[in-house]
């Protein structure tokens, strides 16, 4: 049992003289047992339940859901029969106790959602972006968008994976345009909800969370909240937030504040390409964007937002969300748009590698006299593959990735592929042949079965809410977020 062997842990530390943390102790038991909540959904599980398949004792998991109920984290969802005894009651987690919001800065789109506790898209916003425009720019469209999703309402946009049409941020199906960078919304009855972010604008300094819109947004955070791993010391002047009605327990997992009204604000994750360095938030040389390198994209969006920021590839953040969703084993998320990259999940968590730069799939060469790539190489994977793109030859681009994921396959020997991008889920059906026919050719020539290829779940949004799982996985006692 995992607690079990927390508690293992924490004995041989002693042992050895290291002493032991009880508070990241308790928090970590609290994880476990706030993880267990999220999986049970709307049914709930009961204490009885939560001891057995944590290893912790039932006064200690009382003690624990004590808390999350105080906190408004956790609560009844009624009772069940037992076999012997009085009916157990159960338990569930408050999905609307806690938010995140994850920001997808593509090369020439933006997209920002707002997610709950399960991990929800409760909140969404989309518009045009040009990543080359400086930082000034970039930074301020993204903390309008942030302000905006979350002073915008909690209405929830297209079902995962329905298609958006354009930049201009109109969901399908929707009755009229919505304005780029205005809250997409479907408020029952018809009401569009009125435009997000209105009103007299208050300059965002980093004290109090200011955000434009005024000091109306309904998250606010605690300052003596440790930070989501890779964004420590991420938010200047979070010792002046105002967090009068907010409270955390002793042994809350870190991130975690008591929710009001519509819940608290644990942080933001924001992704783009790489490379970079994910445990410092800095950017290296985005291909075709070098005037980012060495950029501290955490420290100045943290100072801008004042909410812990959390930065990671795109790709990384897309392969946490499909893990969390319960993609098991390990894989590759193979990320065809504007660029290709791939997230690595191996043993069931994300591999970063030693400088956070693993996942440079675009990158491998394949044709030594190939075309010219941006990152300086020719033949590049990924200069091959939208080459062939933008002529229009879409069998030939499957083939191109497919001969990457091959490389990929053999190198290690992964369980499944997953492919997603806007330019895969514009054509998935060529793509997944294409890819699927070099891996059984490959699989043939080893005499091994052939690795699945399968279209990633998620559609578009898919990136933007593995960057709000950056945040929440620590909550939830995943390390790799």
């Amino acid at each position: 049992m995992r607690g079990a062997r927390a508690g293992a842990r924490a004995a041989a530390g002693t042992a050895a003289g290291a002493g032991v943390n009880l508070l990241a102790l308790r928090s970590h038991n609290t994880a476990l047992v706030l993880d267990l909540l999220r999986a049970a959904g709307a049914e709930g599980i009961s204490r009885l339940e939560l001891a057995e398949r944590t290893g912790l004792t039932p006064q200690a998991v009382s003690k624990i859901t004590a808390r999350l109920r105080e906190d408004g984290l956790a609560a009844e969802a009624g009772r069940r029969a037992s076999t012997g005894g009085k009916p157990r009651t159960v338990l569930r987690l408050v999905p609307e106790a806690g938010h995140a919001v994850g920001v997808h800065l593509d090369r020439d789109e933006l997209r920002v959602v707002l997610v709950d506790l399960r991990g929800a898209v409760v909140g969404e916003r989309r518009s045009a972006l040009d990543l080359g425009a400086g930082a000034e720019a970039v930074l301020g469209a993204v903390t309008e968008a942030v302000a905006g999703v979350l002073t915008g309402g909690r209405s929830a946009g297209p079902p995962d994976g329905t298609p958006v049409g354009g930049l201009d941020g109109v969901w399908a199906g929707s009755v009229g345009g919505v304005p780029p960078g205005q809250d997409h919304r479907a408020e029952p009855g018809g009401g569009d909800g009125g435009a997000s972010g209105e009103g007299e604008g208050v300059a965002p300094d980093g004290h109090g969370g200011a955000l434009p819109g005024g000091p109306d947004v309904a998250f606010p955070r605690r300052p003596d909240v440790p930070l989501p791993r890779g964004a420590e010391g991420a938010a200047p002047g979070d010792a002046d937030v105002d967090v009068a009605s907010p409270s955390r327990s002793a042994g809350t997992p870190p991130g975690v504040v008591r929710g009001r009204g519509d819940g608290a604000l644990l942080g933001v994750g924001v992704v783009l390409p790489g490379p970079l360095d994910h445990a410092r938030g800095v950017l290296h040389r985005v291909t075709g964007f070098p005037e980012w390198d060495g950029f501290p994209l955490r420290e100045a969006l943290a100072g801008r937002l004042g909410v812990p920021v959390v930065v990671d590839k795109d790709t990384n953040a897309a392969a946490l969300g499909l893990a969390v969703g319960g993609e098991g084993g390990s894989f590759a998320y193979l990320h065809l748009g504007t660029g290709l990259g791939a997230g690595l999940v191996i043993g069931g968590s994300v591999h970063r590698g030693a400088r956070t730069g693993a996942g440079e799939f675009g990158h491998q060469v394949i044709q030594l006299d190939g075309p010219p790539c941006g990152c300086g190489n020719r033949g590049c994977v990924e200069a091959l593959c939208l080459g062939a793109v933008a002529r229009g030859d879409i069998e030939e681009a499957a083939r191109v990735l497919g001969a990457g994921a091959a490389n990929l396959v053999g190198l290690l020997d992964i369980d499944v592929v997953l492919l997603g991008g806007r330019t895969v889920t514009s054509a998935p059906e060529p793509f997944l042949r294409g890819v699927g026919a070099v891996l059984e050719e490959r699989a043939r020539r080893t005499g091994q079965d052939a690795v699945p290829v399968r279209l990633a779940p998620g559609g578009g949004r898919a990136v933007a809410a593995g960057a709000a799982q950056l945040v929440l996985g620590p909550v939830f006692g995943r390390g790799d977020g």
